[in-house]
């Protein structure tokens, strides 16, 4: 029987997909989702010489460009739209496609979707690092097998079909990544909330909610 993982990926074959920035995670997801067969946008300020070296990854996977001022232009007609954290949630061109119907996700929301063991997040102002690497430690010691990601560690995605049930995964997540979620971890740890990322968002009550 296939996981949801596995299911997820051979799903992907012939989607449209935009990815925002091409940060270490979604560099990696770039090159599996262009294998696993999905028509692949990269949505980015930079132009493609910023890429250095990955620009030539680019080519070879021959993703769609949509790069420069007018970047979000390149979220149109797309079937799923992988946001980075850094990207705000509210933002206008992201709101309408989702309100249009398109699914807008992100390599932590998909993670929790697929991931078949339990999950430790840990979220909070300060000591979120800490707090996680301490509950990673300990898990570690106990005999568990642990994935350790979110804002520490690596991105999980990639390696989610890998992922067996009585393994654990332990995540830091900031509230750039919570906005989002709708999906509960199987223990959240809350270190504190004071205020903090407030250019980020719209006031401490957004901040808070998320």
């Amino acid at each position: 029987m296939q996981s949801k993982a596995n299911v997820f990926f051979d799903s992907l074959k012939g989607k449209k997909v935009a990815f925002i920035g091409a940060g270490v995670s979604h560099k990696k997801l770039i090159e599996i989702f262009s294998q696993k067969g999905a028509i692949v946008t990269l949505c980015d300020k930079k132009q493609l010489e910023g890429f250095g070296d990955y620009a030539e990854t680019l080519k070879q996977l021959n993703v769609n460009l949509s790069l420069g001022e007018n970047y979000l232009e390149g979220l149109k007609n797309q079937d799923m739209i992988m946001r980075t954290p850094g990207f705000e949630f509210y933002t206008k061109e992201l709101q309408y496609q989702l309100n249009a119907g398109v699914m807008v996700t992100s390599e932590m929301e998909l993670f929790f979707q697929l991931c078949p063991c339990k999950i430790y997040a840990v979220t909070g102002s300060d000591g979120k690092t800490t707090t996680t690497t301490l509950i990673s430690e300990m898990l570690k010691e106990s005999g568990r097998t642990v994935h350790l990601g979110g804002n520490i560690g690596k991105a999980l995605l990639p390696i989610a079909e890998e992922v067996k049930e009585d393994d654990v995964a332990v995540v830091e997540l900031s509230s750039f990544q919570l906005i989002s979620m709708r999906q509960s971890p199987d223990v959240a740890v809350v270190t504190n909330v004071t205020p903090n990322h407030l250019d980020h968002h719209k006031d401490m009550q957004e901040y808070i909610d998320a």
